[in-house]
């Protein structure tokens, strides 16, 4: 049955496109510009991935989370690793419950250890 929602076409992933959630490989990284037609660039990084699957334009939480997963901060070292993408209803904006993606790591998958200096 189609939805409201079937009439937004997006060259980035959306929340709809990640339900059910999906596994991807990160195949690499691009700035793009995510500014409305007619208005000032807004310039944002976006992972691009393997298999066709539309780019993810990336916001503090999922690049954190990310780097945890791989064990990095550097774009560079995300390339190749698997990850999954999926609608979380409780993300907010606006101060309303709006959805949106979230990543984790894929079952079966152990996120590496976080580099810490502290002994304890």
């Amino acid at each position: 049955m189609p939805k409201v929602s079937d009439l937004k076409q997006s060259k980035y992933l959306t929340k709809e496109d990640c339900t059910p959630a999906i596994l991807v490989i990160i195949g690499g990284y691009e700035q793009v510009n995510v500014a409305m037609e007619n208005q000032a660039p807004d310039m944002k990084w976006a992972l691009t991935f393997h298999d066709g699957v539309k780019p993810l334009v990336l916001n503090q939480t999922n690049g954190q989370v990310i780097s945890v997963i791989t064990g990095s901060d550097d774009f560079d070292d995300w390339i190749g690793h698997k990850i999954v993408l999926y609608n979380d209803p409780t993300i907010m904006f606006g101060g309303k419950m709006t959805g949106g993606i979230r990543v984790r790591t894929p079952k079966g998958q152990a996120a590496p250890p976080p580099e810490d200096d502290c002994p304890f």
